[in-house]
């Protein structure tokens, strides 16, 4: 959040003539922080209010019978997040009865700035903890609504954990259907130009531009590097890169028989948005913003495989 990332885009483009692509939405950045977009892309009735807003919502989370969940949404004024969260309480009941709606919004000023707020609901430190995931992300324009139904069982430190994990969903699904970013940067294989090193360099680059595999493929290699342990003795170059190979096809194959699980049961729309979900919660812990950028931490294969369909 806060510098330029290109993606791998899958649809929403357009090719003309000329080569160059055709948006099919605006997309806008704040001064000041990654501005997210007031509204979603397509219906969809279960992450709707009732005047048609569209609210991104996390996967309920439970830990000793206390539930939590997260919704965000995009903003353009603090008027516009508190009317936000009176019409979504007064259109879902369910949320009024919890035990606290933790909320944390951020937005740009009308003359330079950003006005930020933030509520705890009773739950103490609550709101500035939300808050505080905002400013690391630099997320402007956005209003987050974290939900706890509490289950009797005081939980100490692990509720930062369990709210941290719920709004990083809800943001994450809120930032795939802000809308549609510019300059798109695709992966492909220049098969032509393979084939060809007679190949001039003015007639590459025409339309959108053609990247070879090999960098992303060296910096997943890289990130599957076996745990350190100063017991072991240090292996060879070729070895570690074997036992890298490996530690990817492991963990490829934990994803394709989770991936499996699911895809006779449910819609590709629906997996595609728990694949987020998912993400969040398997992914190694590392600190939030740009100081957690290539952190690095354990993927536990059976955290993957506990998510499989059971039954």
């Amino acid at each position: 959040m806060g510098r330029e990332v290109h993606v791998l885009k899958r649809d929403g483009y357009y090719l003309g003539d000329s080569g160059t692509s055709r948006p099919d939405d605006k997309s806008s950045a704040a001064k000041n922080g990654t501005e997210i977009s007031g509204s979603g892309e397509g219906p969809d009735p279960t992450n709707t209010t009732m005047d048609g807003s569209r609210w991104a919502v996390s996967q309920s989370v439970t830990l000793k019978k206390s539930t939590f969940s997260a919704r965000a949404i995009g903003i353009k004024s603090a008027s516009e997040a508190r009317s936000l969260k009176q019409e979504l309480m007064s259109g879902n009941p369910d949320l009024r009865d919890a035990s606290h709606n933790i909320t944390a919004w951020r937005v740009q000023g009308d003359h330079g700035g950003i006005i930020e707020e933030c509520h705890d609901d009773g739950e103490s430190g609550g709101g500035r903890h939300i808050l505080a995931i905002l400013q690391s992300m630099d997320l402007v324009g956005i209003l987050v609504i974290v939900t706890r139904w509490y289950g009797g069982i005081m939980l100490g430190t692990d509720r930062w954990k369990l709210m941290t994990q719920v709004c990083r969903d809800a943001l994450s699904q809120r930032l795939r259907v802000a809308g549609t970013i510019g300059n798109e940067a695709l992966w492909g294989l220049d098969l032509e130009a393979m084939r060809s090193t007679n190949l001039s360099g003015g007639s590459v680059g025409v339309g959108l531009p053609i990247h070879q595999p090999d960098g992303a493929r060296s910096y997943i290699m890289k990130a599957f590097a076996p745990s350190g342990d100063a017991t072991t003795k240090k292996k060879t170059g070729v070895a570690l890169e074997r036992e890298k190979e490996r530690n990817l096809g492991l963990l490829f194959g934990a994803l394709e028989l989770l991936f499996g699980s699911w895809s006779e049961h449910i819609g590709a729309d629906e997996l595609d948005r728990r694949a987020w979900s998912w993400y969040v919660q398997v992914r190694p812990e590392v600190e939030s913003g740009a100081a957690g950028w290539g952190g690095k931490g354990e993927v536990k294969l059976s955290d993957i495989l506990s998510l499989r369909r059971k039954g």
